[in-house]
C-alpha cells in the first residue's frame, strides 16, 4: 500500500488542494491520499485560524465523494504544536509493515524546510513529493538544502528523484497550478463576496451555515 500524507491548515480547503492531491495520487499510483489538518500550525503562531473542528469538517465534506481520499485528526490528538515529524512517525509506528509513505508539500513550503522541527531526520523518514508549478526549472537539492546535507542524496534518472541514505526519495513533480489561496477566500467571504467554484459546493454551504470567515463569527 502506498499512502500520501497531505498536511496543511486547510482554512478552508479549496479546489487547488483537491486538484493537486488528485494529480499526485495518479502520478505515483498511490492507494490513498490522507489530508491532515494541523491542530496548532507552528508557522502560523499569532495568526487567527478557524477551530480544528471546523477545518476538519470542511475537509471531510470536500473529499466525501472521492474513495481515494481520507482525512485524519491525528494532529488534534497531541497537545501543543503540530510537527510533521511527529505525524509521520505516528503513521510509521502504526502501519510500517503495511504501507509506503509519501509526504506531500508545495514548493513554497519546501523552501522553508530548514525551519521545520528536526528537518534532517524528517527528510530521511519517508519519501517526499514536492509539488511545483508549470515552468519550474530544476535546481537540484543544493538550491534548498545545505550543500553538505544535499550531497547525501543522489539523483537517479530511472526514478527521476533524489535517493537519500535511508533509501527514501525526494521528488519534484509539476502539477496544475490553480491560483487559489485561503487568504483570498477568507477576504472574499469577509467582504460578502461569492467563493463559488473556488471551494467545493459542500464546503461553501458549510461555511455559510456556520458563518465562518466573518469578523463577527466566533
Amino acid at each position: 500500500m502506498k499512502w500520501g500524507l497531505f498536511g496543511g491548515t486547510f482554512d478552508p480547503i479549496h479546489m487547488a488542494h483537491l486538484r493537486c492531491a488528485q494529480e499526485v495520487l495518479e502520478l505515483f499510483d498511490l492507494n490513498r491520499v490522507i489530508f491532515i489538518p494541523a491542530s496548532e500550525p507552528p508557522h502560523k503562531a499569532g495568526v487567527r485560524i478557524s477551530s480544528f473542528y471546523h477545518r476538519h469538517q470542511m475537509v471531510r465534506h470536500a473529499i466525501e465523494t472521492n474513495p481515494s481520499f481520507s482525512v485524519s485528526d491525528v494532529e488534534s490528538q497531541r497537545p501543543g504544536k503540530s510537527y510533521s515529524i511527529e505525524t509521520i512517525q505516528h503513521f510509521l509506528d502504526k502501519y510500517l509493515k503495511d504501507i509506503e509513505l509519501y509526504f506531500i508539500v508545495g514548493l513554497d513550503s519546501f523552501y522553508e524546510i530548514q525551519s521545520w522541527k528536526d528537518w534532517k531526520n524528517l527528510l530521511n523518514l519517508c519519501h517526499f513529493i514536492i509539488m511545483t508549478r508549470p515552468g519550474y526549472e530544476a535546481k537540484g537539492l543544493a538550491g534548498y538544502l545545505p550543500p553538505d546535507f544535499a550531497s547525501r542524496f543522489h539523483f537517479e534518472a530511472k526514478e527521476n528523484g533524489f535517493r537519500g541514505p535511508t533509501g527514501n526519495y525526494i521528488y519534484f513533480r509539476e502539477v496544475t497550478f490553480l491560483d487559489i489561496s485561503g487568504t483570498d477566500i477568507r477576504k472574499r467571504l469577509n467582504e460578502g463576496k461569492s467563493v463559488m467554484y473556488l471551494v467545493p459546493e459542500e464546503v461553501r454551504q458549510y461555511i455559510s451555515k456556520h458563518g465562518l470567515f466573518q469578523e463577527k463569527a466566533v
